[in-house]
């Protein structure tokens, strides 16, 4: 595996599938750049993929190919000391839509153009991740917020055409009930109630619709607010174990390890507490 890097915060790794697949999950968010067909596993939960995909993941994400065929695969890695998407959320709308959206595919299906361009930029990261200076650094930072905002523009395309689809479906009133109710309610049945849904048509319409199961959409958008308040917040795992309605801190440590790999104290020192937490103060 080739890597470039100025500052051990940023860097662009030239590397394939099976490289990757032997890489065990770190703390940086990762955009991924291939082509081909197949599936790629992301947090036990697979997709299918055809054409030329960019991929995001975010700090502790497993990533894993599920195929026989050997790609290349360019990927950019970025610490959220290096640059925080939460900060730059007014520029690039990427958190929420690329990043932890717990809601839709992680990658975007890319055509012809875009795929070049995107290339392009990776090219030029590269150039410049071989200097070291001050206006190298911030000249790595437009061209990654570039990446993301041309990244988010196909993104909500794609988001759009997928939700028009289920529409009149009462599934698609879930991700509302679930942004409500993940604190406290934690059982598929206590959604396919309110959405008045057989536990069965529920369970069988979500994974159409979210390709996941209910109790996998849920357990992520406890997982994913447990990230969010460990890297945007000062508060302690024992306080944020009890927002989260958890019995007690130990318990609230091991089902964040289950399902990251690694404790809440482990993912704090390694992804660092935002800037944004300073903002709040």
């Amino acid at each position: 595996m080739k890597s470039q890097s100025l500052y051990k915060e940023c860097s662009i790794q030239e590397s394939n599938n099976e490289i990757i697949n032997r890489t065990p999950p770190d703390q940086f968010y990762h955009i991924l750049l291939f082509k081909g067909s197949g599936s790629v596993n992301v947090d036990l939960v697979d997709y299918d993929f055809s054409g030329n995909i960019t991929l995001f993941t975010t700090p502790y994400q497993s990533i894993h190919f599920e195929m026989t065929e050997l790609i290349d695969v360019r990927t950019l890695l970025f610490h959220g000391d290096f640059y925080c998407i939460e900060y730059h959320k007014k520029e690039v709308a990427c958190n929420g839509l690329l990043f932890n959206n717990i809601y839709a595919q992680p990658f975007i299906q890319l055509n012809d153009e875009e795929y070049h361009e995107m290339h392009v930029l990776f090219d030029k990261l590269s150039a410049e991740l071989s200097f070291e200076d001050t206006y190298s650094q911030a000249v790595v930072r437009a061209y990654l917020q570039l990446m993301l905002a041309l990244s988010s523009k196909v993104k909500i395309g794609s988001v759009t055409s997928h939700e028009d689809e289920f529409s009149n479906h009462p599934v698609s009133q879930f991700k509302l009930l679930l942004e409500q109710h993940f604190k406290k309610e934690r059982t598929p049945a206590f959604y396919a109630a309110q959405l008045g849904i057989a536990p069965n048509t529920f369970s069988k319409k979500c994974k159409e619709h979210y390709l996941r199961s209910p109790s996998q959409l849920i357990q992520d958008r406890v997982i994913l607010e447990a990230k969010k308040q460990i890297h945007l917040t000062y508060k302690s795992m024992k306080v944020i174990a009890a927002e989260l309605n958890f019995d007690d801190e130990n318990y609230f440590s091991r089902y964040f390890k289950k399902h990251t790999g690694v404790t809440p104290t482990t993912f704090r020192e390694q992804v660092g507490i935002s800037i944004v937490a300073d903002l709040s103060r």
